[in-house]
């Protein structure tokens, strides 16, 4: 038999050997060592099961749903079990010895599922389900099944998911098709920590779960086990903790509340308090504590996690000690946590080293992608990458954050699952591609079209931003450059755009109608809407610059009308979907294409006024009211306007207020009068800030915050930090009531 061995660098694969097999049924994550003769032969019409009662219940129900009534007590043998197990004793030494690593074989007359232990077999079940998808899960008797060997086992030992975002956490069945989602790509941890959960956070963390929510907490834990997936629950007291004997029995209670319902797995988060709570040597008290007398006592606990004050390096003060003291001090069983160079940031061999001297363990990292709580008017579609290959024996786990929109957030999940599996073969544009096959099967290359122009972030306090729009991006380089220098966009870039711009309306009409995912177009409808008028008014500013230079008055007239009627169809939407206190809004298409479609419009606008003498206005975008700070942290919020009262949405963070830091905000005209409602989580407003108020938007004056303020005029109001020192406060509300 001419055999062929193929090592699968990430889907990379050489020439066009699986190209047939990939684009059938693509296998994520994809094997380390894949060994196939390209045999076809019809799929049997029954299997027969050997090994059932030893092997991990789990996998066999796996298997027994997959192939249904086609198992009998004849049939094509199929051979499941651990290494130990009498039914695959005979294929020990080709099931790699690693945790979770897997041996599956389909040849002329049996198939084995072989795992290193219970996980292992329970993936060779879901590699077996990937690669007969289109077979015997199919309604057809004469479906092909293929040879092929498979040796398979991960990178990293916990890879997974953190529930960790602010905002509106998951519903239930939310995470029900998560989990599902976790076992079927190889994912095996789920840690539960919504930051808006009262009853993981302040104000009920130590208060048990209400009979509801503890049911439906149990039917996860449940789920999560049957998809062996670890259901870690996180608890999160420290921004009210007391360092006490009665808080730590509290949340020894609640650990022992959780561990009924059925939870093996625990975390403890000190991540974005301020205050006594963030006390490195009290933390690991506490922590060294419940490893010691719960963790340890009950015996079938996983390791205890924590995420500690100082998450990432540019948080990090070494000279304070507190890394250096959790490092120390905490039990070596413990597992820290880690989101990089800063809050948001991509690992780095060199990052994961200086963490790991810090507390002398492999970080475990929490990723913060492609999590979106700082930019809620933006989808994060986009590819992942940016994490070194190669580097997985340097974290002890790797999870990442997703958005509040969990089936948008598969598309970043499923490359999570490749990546971790195997951090040096990963292929990010081959993951990124099958993601959009796999979340939308009828509508996958619409769905792809959608993702790459919704990648971006935009302009943000923590400074990450994602590539976007890359294979028009030189299209749209290349017109604005010439737009800029007052040439007319070349013949065939004109083409290409055009073409990109009716593809994007076509998609978006493709999605709006699919029905393969309803809970997935639920998520991202609004988005949708907003790409296909950006599809309409990038095809409109080139027909405005198209009917320039024919000098067509009549014709440009009007798709200047039909242009700022789109105009006005984006901010209503803008205005009203999406509308969270953070990121209000829907934003598509921000980097390139925006931008693009902006000077499109603007210059040609601006030569159609100076040779007609007319004076149309050339405003792309409506806002009556504008926001400034020096601090990079603030800079980039967007201002919200409701009921008269202009505000600027708050981090999420404490924010470190430096000396001479100010926020202004600067109004559409100049008001008789205001109110000012500043809430930095204190009774009362902090000594170290000045409030000045300007009537001309020029001249300013310090006025006092107080009660029954005196009417004055304003035009624009300055917050500023009047001390000479950091201020750490949190920035709950900060916002100007102005007159009808």
């Amino acid at each position: 038999m001419n055999k062929q061995l193929i090592i699968l660098c990430g889907l990379a694969l050489s020439g066009n050997l699986l190209t047939a097999f990939a684009q059938r049924q693509p296998l994520n994550p994809p094997p380390r060592e894949l060994v196939t003769n390209h045999k076809e032969r019809p799929c049997p019409t029954s299997f027969r099961l050997i090994g059932e009662g030893e092997a991990n219940s789990r996998a066999v129900r796996q298997v027994k749903r997959l192939l249904g009534e086609k198992i009998g007590p004849d049939g094509f043998p199929i051979y499941i079990g651990e290494k130990d197990d009498k039914a695959v004793k005979p294929f020990r030494k080709r099931i790699p010895n690693r945790e979770e690593g897997y041996y599956l074989s389909i040849g002329d007359n049996r198939i084995v599922l072989a795992g290193n232990d219970e996980r292992g077999t329970f993936y060779a079940v879901q590699t077996l389900k990937q690669w007969m998808r289109n077979g015997v899960a199919g309604d057809s008797l004469t479906a092909l099944l293929h040879e092929v060997e498979i040796k398979d086992y991960p990178d990293i030992r916990f890879r997974g998911v953190v529930e960790g975002f602010y905002g509106t956490p998951w519903t239930h069945e939310n995470r029900l098709r998560q989990l599902r989602f976790y076992g079927e790509h190889k994912l095996n941890t789920y840690i539960y920590g919504p930051k808006d959960d009262p009853y993981h956070s302040t104000p009920h963390w130590r208060i048990p779960y209400p009979e509801k929510e503890a049911r439906n907490l149990s039917r996860l834990i449940e789920t999560a086990r049957e998809n062996e997936v670890d259901f870690v629950w996180a608890i999160h007291p420290g921004q009210d903790i007391q360092w006490n004997e009665a808080d730590r029995a509290k949340i020894m209670e609640k650990f022992e509340h959780m561990y009924r319902l059925g939870t093996r797995s625990f975390a403890i988060f000190f991540d974005d308090i301020s205050g006594e709570g963030t006390n490195a040597d009290r933390q690991a008290e506490l922590l060294n504590y419940l490893d010691d007398h719960f963790v340890k006592a009950k015996g079938d606990v996983g390791p205890l996690i924590m995420c500690p004050t100082e998450y990432n390096k540019s948080w990090a003060k070494p000279e304070g000690g507190y890394l250096k003291t959790l490092g120390e001090k905490l039990n070596p069983g413990i597992q820290v946590m880690w989101t990089g160079d800063r809050v948001v940031a991509d690992m780095t061999s060199e990052g994961l080293d200086w963490i790991g001297q810090q507390i002398r363990r492999p970080a475990y990292v929490w990723w913060n992608f492609p999590v979106s709580d700082y930019v809620r008017d933006h989808l994060l579609m986009g590819a992942v990458y940016g994490n070194e290959k190669g580097i997985g024996a340097k974290m002890s786990g790797f999870v990442a954050n997703p958005m509040e929109r969990a089936e948008a957030s598969k598309i970043a999940l499923y490359g999570v699952a490749s990546y971790t599996w195997n951090t040096e073969r990963f292929d990010s544009q081959r993951s990124w591609e099958e993601a959009a096959t796999i979340l939308l099967p009828d509508a996958a290359e619409a769905m792809f079209t959608f993702c790459r122009h919704n990648s971006d972030l935009g302009p943000n306090g923590h400074g990450y931003r994602r590539v976007e729009s890359t294979e028009i991006r030189p299209y749209a380089e290349r017109a604005l450059q010439a737009l800029r220098s007052g040439r007319t966009i070349n013949t065939d870039d004109f083409i290409r755009l055009k073409r990109e711009f009716e593809k994007i309306i076509e998609s978006a009409n493709l999605l709006l109608t699919s029905e393969s995912n309803p809970a997935l177009l639920a998520e991202i409808k609004p988005w949708i809407r907003q790409f296909g008028l950006l599809g309409h008014m990038g095809s409109e500013a080139l027909a405005l610059n198209e009917a320039l230079g024919q000098q067509s008055e009549e014709t440009f007239k009007r798709k200047y009308k039909h242009l700022k009627a789109l105009q006005k169809l984006s901010y209503e939407i803008d205005q009203t979907e999406n509308q969270n206190p953070y990121q209000p809004g829907v934003k598509t298409g921000s980097k390139i294409l925006m931008p693009l479609i902006d000077t499109l419009f603007i210059t040609a606008v601006g030569q159609f006024n100076r040779e007609h003498g007319t004076q149309l206005s050339i405003t792309t975008r409506y806002s009556p009211h504008s926001f400034a700070s020096n601090m990079a942290w603030l800079s980039h919020r967007p201002l919200q306007t409701k009921n008269r009262a202009v505000s600027v949405t708050p981090p999420l963070e404490v924010v470190k207020w430096s000396p001479g830091g100010y926020i202004e905000f600067t109004f559409d005209k100049t008001y008789p009068a205001f109110e000012p409602i500043i809430d930095f989580g204190q009774k009362e407003t902090p000594a170290w800030g000045k409030l000045e108020v300007s009537a001309d938007g020029r001249t300013w004056q310090t006025v006092t915050i107080e009660k029954g303020m005196k009417p004055m005029p304003v035009k624009a109001i300055r917050f500023s930090n009047a001390g000479d020192k950091e201020e750490e406060i949190r920035l709950k509300r900060f916002a100007i009531r102005l007159p009808e």
